[in-house]
């Protein structure tokens, strides 16, 4: 499913112009991100909560030549599902 397809069941199921749902779905992903980025936790009662995680340093395998090579630190997304989402998706 893409952002389109989201926007246009939102759009059937309420009436709403889709240039308007495209917005506030925009919009809504755009907070989501800039949270993210300030490093906050984005949590959404029922559906689940988004966090940044740091992952290591680390050492990792060149695949093509077997040489040992480093792997930076990074920040990663992570997601858990609500309770909500577990249980329907089961």
């Amino acid at each position: 499913m893409t952002k389109k397809d989201i926007v246009l069941k939102i759009t059937d199921q309420t009436g709403i112009k889709q240039v308007d749902v495209k917005k506030i779905v925009q919009k809504t992903f755009d907070v989501i991100v800039d949270s993210l980025m300030k490093n906050e936790t984005v949590e959404l009662r029922n559906f689940g909560v988004f966090k940044i995680k740091e992952r290591r340093a680390r050492f990792g395998r060149n695949p093509r030549t077997g040489e040992s090579v480093p792997v930076p630190p990074r920040k990663v997304v992570v997601f858990k599902p609500g309770l909500e989402m577990k249980y329907k998706i089961k």
